[in-house]
């Protein structure tokens, strides 16, 4: 199929990642046909998705009984926690039973109304494409966030994002950095303190973030409370990694070059810097509009432009739709919307 003969579908999908694939599978809840009334463009090369590019030993967040697609149960043990090359696997195992054949290698690059009609025009890197429904599924971790200060940086070893760490012989001998105490600063910690001399720079201030929390089926009656729950985490994490030699330092906030200054007024000198300091989402490629009104929507996914739709980005949803079982509720009701479509 070329990008021509996906002009006057009812849906284009763009990602073909958890969020796309949840997406994809609400639509063929509802009755439509993979290729025929919707269809998955993704930028990446084929059969690459985001997973592909985390560190090999990275663990997900929840366990499988969590992580899955619904209808799709994860393989194996529901309790582990799956490695990233296993959920590569399993979204791989759910497109294809699904009967979607993604267009790998298209990347959108905006979005418009056509006239004042119910048509949208999806301008792709293969042209332009008009549809009638587009969501938006190219996730809230599309790139790496890093502060400013950090291209000021000049150390003897590599300065890497987390997305760009694989495994640890790819670090010089010495003393290493890891700013940001997420899942990710905190994963990578426990891997590198076996063979490196380990700091880890914590945040500046706890945030709410329901995705660090134990899965529960009773509602979480309040912001403090999560975030109460969080720093206890938190600090039980850190009393973990101290106990295994991990330094813990406040917040990185500057740098001279050659070391890197703390929210507390210390400093260090790394040999080597990684930074865990989360990412951006794949949003950018919506009009600016749009993206400025994405908070407080009532509808899940929806947005100011009849049509569009967003898919697994907390901001056009509600806290954790980032994550699987988020994203499924997201598909359903984005789904349910587009049928409701003249």
């Amino acid at each position: 199929m070329t990008v021509r003969g996906l002009s006057h579908r009812r849906v284009i999908i763009v990602g073909a990642g958890q969020a796309g694939l949840a997406v994809a599978a609400a639509l063929k809840n509802e009755g439509l046909v993979p290729q025929r009334d919707f269809t998955v463009i993704d930028a990446n090369t084929h059969g690459q998705r985001s997973w592909a590019t985390r560190w090999h030993s990275m663990l997900l967040l929840s366990d499988a009984s969590h992580s899955a697609i619904s209808a799709w149960p994860f393989p194996g043990d529901q309790s582990r926690h799956p490695r990233v090359d296993e959920m590569e696997e399993y979204l791989a195992a759910v497109e294809s039973a699904l009967g979607v054949a993604t267009m790998w290698g298209i990347r959108a690059n905006g979005v418009d109304r056509v006239g004042s009609g119910s048509t949208l025009m999806l301008s792709t890197t293969e042209g332009p494409v008009q549809t009638r429904n587009v969501v938006c599924a190219t996730g809230s971790a599309a790139q790496p966030r890093v502060p400013g200060w950090a291209a000021r940086l000049d150390i003897a070893g590599p300065v890497l994002h987390s997305a760009q760490y694989s495994f640890p012989r790819q670090i010089p001998q010495g003393d290493v950095l890891i700013i940001g105490d997420g899942v990710s600063g905190l994963q990578i910690a426990q891997e590198l303190v076996h063979s490196h001399v380990v700091t880890l720079s914590t945040r500046a201030r706890a945030t709410v973030d329901a995705r660090r929390l134990p899965h529960t089926r009773r509602p979480v009656s309040s912001a403090w409370s999560m975030t109460r729950r969080k720093k206890l985490r938190r600090e039980a994490d850190h009393a973990e990694l101290r106990q295994r030699g991990v330094t813990i330092a406040s917040a990185a906030v500057e740098t001279n070059g050659p070391e890197v200054l703390f929210e507390d007024g210390a400093r260090t000198a790394p040999r080597s810097v990684i930074f865990a300091t989360g990412y951006v989402p794949g949003d950018t490629w919506l009009p600016q509009s749009f993206r400025d009104g994405a908070p407080g929507r009532r509808l899940r996914g929806a947005t100011a432009l009849p049509g569009l739709f967003v898919a697994g980005i907390p901001g056009y949803s509600r806290p954790g739709a980032d994550s699987l079982a988020g994203v499924a509720r997201d598909a359903t009701a984005i789904a349910r919307q587009i049928m409701n479509r003249p």
